[in-house]
């Protein structure tokens, strides 16, 4: 990699600071990031200091801390090395993956699985907690998977980006997702326009995800060609879903019979993923979850994965797995 830890054998300081030397100037600036913000990013989540002297930069804090942050600096400069970019949310994943790392004696952090990588049409995706990676793995490996947990955990987001890259292999002939239009204070016959107008509101985090993968134009042409399809889970019912990437979103909204009948719609050279949060379901009273009975009735079938998240994995604004731990925390004292 080209970067050595220099630590003098006779300072004082040995207990309080690690040195790294990064060779090449031009990628230690895109480690830096704008105004350093990467390292003052580093800094605000360790509690460390990181002071850049030349082309070295100096850790100094407590043990653990400091050995984190020279794993997440190390692992960093061999994406850059790699020929990738560091932004924010590379930083955060770093620093997710970087505690297992520090437990197995500051290993290497594994930012770079094999396979692990999503290649879209626009840009790249990696898992960026250990929980995201196992949940991809299992994607690729067994033909039926369920990703559950709190919301920004990237369920449906990891999803659909593994449903592109196995479309764009050739693996599979086309993508269709879906997601239950249950009703939220409004009535869908009261909504303004037609059925697709209807319903186009709940559908708009699976083509937002869409649209993160895949150019606009191609993806106006792959709708047009049925070869992309995003439909509520009543339009399911009788077709046989083959040689395609399926994924059911919101699934702790549907009922039990729905999801029965989506789960046996799986045809021959097909893949299905199944997301949901036990936590926001809006079934009325009394209706019971069909993700809750998948999960009762499927555990421990063969080719069936469940993958589970929790706030520690949400990838989203650092307040939110805030206010889930909140959420959890009240409810159960209740």
């Amino acid at each position: 990699m080209g970067i050595s830890a220099l630590t003098p054998p006779t300072s004082p300081q040995d207990m309080v600071e690690t040195i790294l030397e990064f060779p090449d100037n031009r990628l230690l600036i895109g480690l830096c990031g704008e105004y350093d913000r990467n390292l003052a990013q580093i800094e605000h989540q360790l509690g460390v200091h990181v002071l850049r002297r030349g082309n070295r930069l100096t850790v100094v804090g407590a043990v653990p801390a400091r050995e984190q942050a020279a794993a997440v600096l190390r692992a960093l400069y061999a994406r850059l090395e790699a020929g990738r970019s560091v932004e924010a949310g590379d930083v955060d994943g770093a620093l997710r993956l970087s505690i297992p790392a520090v437990q197995r004696d500051n290993e290497q952090i594994e930012m770079f699985t094999p396979g692990m990588e999503l290649r879209t049409r626009k840009k790249p995706i990696e898992p960026r907690t250990e929980a995201q990676k196992a949940y991809v793995a299992n994607l690729f490996k067994h033909e039926l998977g369920f990703g559950i947990g709190p919301a920004g955990t990237g369920k449906t987001y990891l999803a659909v980006a593994v449903g592109v890259t196995m479309f764009i292999s050739g693996a599979v002939e086309k993508i269709i997702l879906s997601r239950p239009a249950v009703e939220a204070g409004e009535r869908l016959g009261f909504l303004p326009g037609d059925m697709k107008e209807k319903v186009d509101p709940y559908m708009q985090p699976l083509y937002d995800a869409l649209n993160d993968f895949l150019p606009a134009r191609q993806v106006e042409k792959l709708f047009a060609e049925k070869r992309i399809e995003i439909a509520p889970l009543a339009f399911m019912r009788g077709r046989t879903l083959a040689n395609a990437f399926v994924v059911l979103d919101e699934a702790q909204n549907a009922t039990a019979m729905q999801m029965k009948m989506f789960l046996t719609r799986l045809g021959e050279g097909s893949r299905m993923v199944i997301t949901g949060d036990r936590t926001q379901v809006d079934l009325p009273r009394g209706v019971t979850s069909g993700l809750a009975e998948a999960e009762r009735i499927l555990k421990g079938v063969k080719g069936v994965s469940f993958n589970y998240f929790n706030s520690s994995d949400v990838v989203r604004h650092p307040l939110v797995a805030r206010i889930i731990d909140a959420w959890d925390r009240d409810e159960a004292s209740a």
